[in-house]
Order: structure tokens, then sequence, then C-alpha cells
């Protein structure tokens, strides 16, 4: 993905996308996978991430991408659904991403004290094909309650931290290799970030997590 240039502190991006990009794998075979997300932030710093939705490979189903990139203050929430690959042809992406931007860098973006103090999970799901991803460093302060749930046929993931420092996050659906990885996400933050996400994806049904 590339932003558009300029002088700007702070930026927000929603891309919908109907035709394949070069970052997806056209060969991608068609697997039955789904996934819910709700996931909110409120951040004073600078924010750097993106998503990636889609529910079929190449030029085929539907695509959605969205990032936010810049430094000030952000109250976002994102709820969504992706079906995908299953028999009967059908395919699905629903979302909803509310948020309030503002442009306040001298205000909030309180430099970051140097620290050697990290903490750090990964949690992966082989038989569903999930995998979540979490970092932190530059830490001044570090509340954090992340709760992981996997079996064969399901995989929940829910996070709720509060940093001053430096924070890193990463997640991904994808059923297989041969499948189309139907969910990517990736976040950078420096300053202060309140978290909250929650991810399911597997053979249950959706909709069973609450709105964070």
């Amino acid at each position: 993905m590339r932003w558009w240039p300029g002088s700007f502190t702070f930026g927000v991006l929603i891309i919908f996308i109907i035709a394949g990009t070069s970052i997806l794998v056209p060969t991608a075979n068609s697997v039955p996978q789904n996934l819910t997300e709700h996931s909110w932030i409120y951040s004073q710093g600078t924010t750097d991430d993106m998503r990636i939705y889609q529910s079929e490979a190449g030029f085929h189903g539907q695509k959605l991408v969205t990032g936010t990139r810049g430094t000030g203050t952000v109250s976002r929430s994102i709820n969504a659904q992706v079906y995908g690959g299953f028999e009967d042809g059908y395919n699905e992406i629903w979302a909803n991403e509310w948020g309030v931007f503002q442009n306040r860098p001298s205000r909030y973006s309180a430099p970051i004290t140097h620290s050697e103090l990290k903490n750090a999970l990964c949690a992966k799901n082989y038989e569903v094909g999930s995998v979540y991803s979490e970092g932190y460093s530059n830490l001044v302060d570090l509340i954090k309650d992340t709760s992981v749930a996997q079996t064969d046929n399901n995989s929940v993931y829910s996070i709720h931290s509060e940093v001053e420092g430096t924070a890193r996050v990463g997640a991904r659906v994808q059923k297989g290799s041969s499948a189309v990885p139907i969910y990517v996400m990736s976040g950078a933050y420096s300053g202060y970030l309140n978290m909250r996400m929650s991810l399911e994806s597997g053979n249950a049904s959706l909709l069973t997590l609450p709105c964070p």
C-alpha cells in the first residue's frame, strides 16, 4: 500500500478494492473460512496500521483494505465479518469503521523514554489457520490482559492492552498454504495506546463475541 504524499501529520485511509492486487496469491484455492473481528483503539501519538480483508483470491470475491497513519489522537472502532471459499459460492464481507481523528501532535506526542523492558506474545493455531502476535518495547507503563482459546475447530483471541511506549500487533487468518488469507492485520503505535480487540475464526458460528 502506498500512502499519498504531503507534509501531513495525520492521515486516514479507507479503500474498497474490487479487483485483485499484486499482494494476493492468484493460485489460492477456495477453502471455507470465516472471521469475526471487534476492535477499538484510543491512541495519542503515532499510529501506523492496516487491515486487509478478502473473501476469495485474485479477481474473485470481495476485497477491503483500511488503514490509519499519522501523528495525533485517534478513537476508532472496527467491526467486521468475512465469509469465503464455501462450496455453494457464497462469500461476503461486512465491515463498519467509526472514528474520531484529531491532528494534535504537539500536545500528545510525548517523547518515549528508552527502556530495556519488553513484553511479547505469539499464538498460532495450525488446524484453523490463525495467528496473533503482540510485542511491547520502550515501556514506561504496560497493563495487558490477553486471552487465547484454541481448539482444532476454533480460535478466539481477546486482547486488552493499555501501554505508554511502543506497541506492535499483527494477525493473520489463512486456512492452509493453498488458501487465500481472508484477514491480514498489522499495527505499530508509539505514545499512549488503549487497545481492545477480539478475533474469532474457525468452524464455530459467528457473532458469539461481544463488542469490546
